[in-house]
């Protein structure tokens, strides 16, 4: 009933802002413009350095965050989401800037925009879990790798001989990522001392900046001390002003120029920046769920970051998605309604307009080391390191071909090459457990012994039984298992469980610790064969403890009933 009762909530296609401001205080509102104004300052140098590694102009990443994220802040479906330019959009809107031009990656947004509008009115915001955690956490290395490689001829100074490069490699300007490491080993002898020192001080301020400061962005903090530096003492550094030309203007109305062959053309791009929109901003989402204790809807999430790119592709921006690092800044200082987003774009116009001729001062090697932590902030390394210890090998395989891919190929091959070995991988393992036996009709008494009916149940137990197949598209199924909290043990029966994946074993663990904050215990009653071997490689059960295990309902039982007793004789004393 539980989920029943969820589920018109999380499908309203209403914005978020029009539901939190019945309920608008004064208070909030002050904590909601302190808030935005921080965001804003955060978001300033990560918009520019963004905008700088996906090829286009530093001022872009300012329309970028101004547009798209006012957008999303005022049509989305969440309380706190603040959209930008992200890590996750750089290599891919750098590889259409560079074949197809800024008219080819407005085009390629707008469809992008469309596509992401119409998931959102199909109801499609619940579609994304089909996505197994094994592809994004693999793209989202891959991206990481990408960036990082990207940004290493800036922060070493390196110089590029477009002749020389044509004549040893083939081409004038590195593209893709296997070309950019090339470029870097044919020119290494050209390192720029001085621009090293620049991007080693600038990562020095950006790791050991105090935490106790961190209101104040350490970015802003490297950006600041570097361009005085470069600037006081002359030294020969590419600033952003040597390599671009700087614009304060606002934004302005820019239609490109379409054709249907050139509509056909970018349709791959147009669906790989909506699934990485799409991908991205709920996964954002579903972290600041956690943190303000909100519930998000996805539908109207994926209409407004729709509208968002539409928008932003006409005022000159990039695409744009949900920024995770901003949006849980924007929670930890206190914003909690769509107005601190709103807030944040109103003061980056400002900022546009009044400090951005001073960009040209940015050394280059302090946006390289930037998008340097930017990349290993993002790339979940202790999610792989976890994933190869715990998970099965199917899983482990689908994690590194996706990154492997996205590294040396980009995001279409790898999302569906990565597709297509999970689904593929999966029918395996159905296909392994799957066996032929005689039919029972379970929820007869007469026909089945172990019906739960016919069993005594502790006072203060609660038996849930699960059935079928523990995998990354059901693990939404189980989240309402720990219903009642006034409880001492719950039971988990897993007779009908044949398979189980990583992402079912990370749904089981939540529920675990979920149980753990109420003070209730949990035990297993008949675990299969498949289950029982990632459970125990993932070290869930040395988590649960193997007592908690039994290997029928009986024995469970007996097991609830003995932790009851050592609970309420605890309760005596």
């Amino acid at each position: 009933m539980a989920e029943k009762a969820l589920k018109p909530t999380e499908e309203k296609l209403k914005p978020k802002l029009f539901s939190v401001m019945k309920t608008y205080t004064k208070e909030q509102f002050v904590k909601d413009i302190i808030s935005g104004i921080i965001v804003a300052i955060i978001a300033l140098p990560l918009s520019i350095a963004l905008a700088l590694a996906s090829g286009v102009g530093p001022e872009q990443g300012l329309y970028t965050a101004i547009i798209a994220g006012f957008i999303v802040s005022f049509l989305g479906g969440s309380r706190v989401q603040i959209a930008g330019p992200t890590a996750a959009f750089a290599t891919t809107v750098a590889g259409i800037v560079a074949v197809e031009g800024m008219d080819g990656l407005a085009i390629s947004a707008i469809m992008a925009g469309i596509i992401l509008i119409i998931m959102g009115f199909c109801r499609f915001g619940a579609l994304i879990k089909y996505i197994p955690g094994t592809i994004t956490t693999g793209f989202t290395f891959g991206i990481a790798v990408t960036i990082l490689l990207g940004q290493v001829k800036d922060f070493l100074g390196l110089t590029y001989d477009k002749a020389l490069m044509q004549e040893k490699l083939g081409f004038e300007s590195p593209i893709e990522t296997v070309e950019k490491v090339k470029a870097i080993g044919l020119f290494m002898d050209t390192i720029n001392w001085q621009a090293l020192l620049i991007g080693v001080i600038s990562l020095a301020i950006l790791i050991l900046w105090p935490k106790k400061l961190e209101k104040i962005p350490a970015s802003l903090i490297a950006v600041i001390v570097c361009s005085a530096i470069v600037k006081l003492s002359d030294i020969n550094v590419n600033t952003i002003g040597d390599l671009y030309k700087i614009s304060n203007s606002l934004p302005k109305l820019t239609v490109p120029e379409v054709t249907f062959d050139r509509v056909r053309a970018l349709i791959p791009n147009a669906f790989t920046i909506a699934v990485l929109a799409a991908v991205e901003s709920l996964l954002s989402c579903v972290v600041a769920d956690g943190m303000v204790g909100s519930k998000h809807r996805s539908n109207m999430e994926l209409v407004a970051q729709g509208a968002a790119n539409i928008g932003s592709a006409f005022f000159g921006g990039i695409p744009a998605t949900g920024a995770i690092a901003r949006t849980a800044a924007n929670v930890k200082n206190g914003g909690r309604t769509p107005i601190a987003g709103m807030v944040h774009s109103v003061v980056l116009v400002v900022i546009l307009v009044v400090l951005m001729p001073y960009a040209s001062l940015i050394p280059m090697p302090t946006i390289a080391a930037i998008l340097f932590i930017v990349a290993y902030n993002m790339c979940g390394w202790r999610n792989i390191r976890n994933t190869v210890k715990t998970a099965p090998k199917s899983d482990i395989a689908v994690l590194f071909v996706t990154l492997i891919l996205t590294v040396v190929f980009d995001l279409v091959v790898a999302i569906g090459v990565g597709m297509v070995m999970a689904a593929l991988l999966f029918m395996k393992r159905m296909a392994d457990v799957t066996e032929a036996h005689a039919w029972v009709d379970v929820d007869d008494e007469d026909t089945d012994p172990d019906n739960i009916l016919l069993k005594k149940i502790p006072k203060n137990t609660r038996v849930f039984e699960i059935n079928g197949p523990m995998f990354f598209a059901a693990t939404d199924k189980y989240k309402y298992v720990l219903s009642d909290k006034d409880i001492d043990v719950l039971c988990i029966r897993m007779r009908n469980v044949p398979a189980i994946d990583a992402t079912g074993v990370e749904a089981l663990m939540r529920i675990v610790k979920r149980c753990e904050r109420h003070n209730v215990k949990v035990v297993f009653s008949h675990v299969n064969e498949q289950p029982m071997k990632v459970m125990k490689k993932a070290g869930f059960v040395e988590k649960v403890g193997e007592k908690n295990f039994c290997d029928h309902i009986d024995t469970a039982l007996q097991r609830a009933e003995e932790i009851e007793k050592e609970i309420e004789s605890k309760k005596v004393k």
